[in-house]
């Protein structure tokens, strides 16, 4: 499987939103975990493509290469860019 194709994979496993916090996906990751987990009565195969899915985008998350142009800046926090346009 290519990488986006995982990446994409552990997203819909994961029902995890494309904008996310590394946070948001442990919390995610826990809460999944806790409903799913054979201990408690869940699926040991489902908890398994939980944790693959998890580790899939817990890996991107880490090994992603940021840039810190104005560009990638304005998409992180376009509400600011819409007070600096408009502002008189």
């Amino acid at each position: 499987m290519k990488k986006s194709e995982a990446i994409h994979w552990a997203l819909e496993k994961l029902a995890f939103p494309v904008l996310s916090t590394k946070q948001e996906l442990k919390e995610c990751y826990h809460q999944l975990a806790s409903v799913s987990h054979p201990d408690k009565g869940g699926d040991t195969q489902k908890m398994s493509e939980i944790n693959e899915a998890y580790e899939i985008l817990k890996s991107y998350m880490e090994d992603f290469k940021f840039t810190f142009s104005d560009e990638e800046i304005a998409k992180q926090f376009p509400q600011e860019l819409h007070v600096n346009k408009f502002r008189f």
